[in-house]
């Protein structure tokens, strides 16, 4: 009851806030996620801003009446129901072909929720939703049992969605916020009772969608979609802050051209994926970026090219020795689906793949991080000329 506390506590010129600060921050976020193009962000925030609306509507006949107790019970079940529902679409953005069918269901929800909320009052509605309400299934509050399943239904989505699985390590920020987002209205309709604590957890919902439409905002930026590793830009911004002792690593895909030309440009993702994933595991406090089309560079911050060295040869000598499956057609997509199919039967082809690497650090010509990769670079090319699939200085 802290957040119906803290609520009461706000001075009389600042009580407007409790109604005014969630409008605003779930009219921002919806902005935001327009803004974005992200889908499920924005049909997650609409819901909200619209079930907020909504009930904050049907207060003015009295927290009592059969208007608010009916849009409250409404709110409670098709608030989760949608999320569910974006859950299992795939993500589409906001505008994309079939966004007419989400503009349809929510006129048609709107319409269906102001008619049930309306019975008693008007010869059209009649008196039978005022019934249908005191049903177990329905009676509220707090959260009728239609709403509490339909919110297990729809957190148990969103977990199984937010959780990581291969090829994909780490979480989505608008994920994981769907998560919270999920949890923090149920707490608001657990207590609706307390006006403030319902206004406070519908704010924390949308902060939450906030703060993860910006962390997704950061991560498209800096995190490269196909490798999941760091991209380019994250490398630039880590240069600026290196100290005096670091090494730098060019790394390149051998003969990716003939990879895309002979096998299709699938083959080259793949291939590109497990020269990511290899690269991501090494040691010695070594970080790895997608650098730009097939390469790669590693950054060993306090490290000497000496210390890495030997790292670096494992890893490229791990990646020359692994073999790569080809996926056919019929594989699944789902990798561990992929995992199982693999272990019952042997690929049909595989591939292998090769790297040459070139790593230079600081020394009296060479005193900037810019100088250092260029050096690197230069040293790569000559590994290149080499023959290719080495370590050069």
């Amino acid at each position: 009851m802290l957040a119906h506390a803290a609520g009461r506590a706000l001075p009389a010129s600042l009580s407007g806030l409790k109604t005014l600060g969630p409008s605003v921050l779930l009219l921002l976020g919806t902005g935001m996620a327009v803004w974005f193009n992200r889908g499920r962000a924005f049909i997650a925030l609409a819901s909200l801003l619209a079930a907020f609306a909504g009930y904050s509507l049907a207060l003015e006949f009295g927290a009592a009446s059969f208007a608010a107790r009916a849009v409250y019970a409404a709110i409670a079940i098709l608030v989760p129901l949608n999320l569910l529902l974006a859950l299992f679409l795939p993500e589409r953005g906001v505008s994309h072909h079939f966004n007419y069918r989400w503009l349809m269901l929510a006129v048609v929800e709107t319409v269906v929720v102001a008619w049930i909320a309306s019975a008693g009052r008007s010869s059209l509605s009649g008196t039978a939703w005022q019934d249908l309400l005191e049903h177990w299934l329905f009676r509220s509050p707090p959260t009728p049992l239609a709403g509490r399943l339909t919110f297990v239904a729809a957190l148990f989505a969103a977990i199984w969605r937010a959780w990581p699985r291969p090829p994909r390590t780490h979480t989505r920020p608008l994920d994981t916020g769907l998560v919270g987002v999920l949890i923090a209205f149920f707490i608001a309709c657990e207590w609706v009772a307390a006006r403030s604590a319902f206004n406070a957890f519908m704010a924390a919902a949308g902060a939450i969608m906030l703060v993860s439409l910006l962390q997704e905002s950061h991560r498209l930026a800096f995190r490269d979609e196909l490798t999941g590793l760091p991209s380019r830009r994250a490398l630039e911004e880590r240069l600026h802050g290196l100290g005096p002792v670091y090494a730098i690593a060019m790394v390149d895909v051998d003969h990716f051209k003939k990879f895309n030309d002979t096998h299709g440009h699938d083959i080259g993702d793949q291939v590109l994926k497990l020269v990511a994933a290899r690269l991501a595991e090494i040691q010695d406090g070594g970080r790895a970026y997608r650098y730009g089309g097939e390469e790669f560079c590693l950054l060993f911050d306090g490290r000497t090219l000496a210390e890495t060295l030997p790292h670096i040869e494992k890893i490229r000598a791990d990646i020359a020795a692994y073999q790569m499956a080809v996926r056919g057609d019929d594989r699944p997509k789902d990798p561990e689906a992929g995992t199982k199919l693999r272990s019952l039967r042997s690929a049909e082809k595989t591939l292998s793949v090769t790297v040459s690497i070139g790593i230079a650090e600081p020394d009296d010509v060479l005193s900037t991080p810019a100088g250092v990769l260029r050096a690197a670079d230069k040293a790569l090319y000559r590994a290149k000329e080499a023959g290719r699939n080495r370590v050069s200085r």
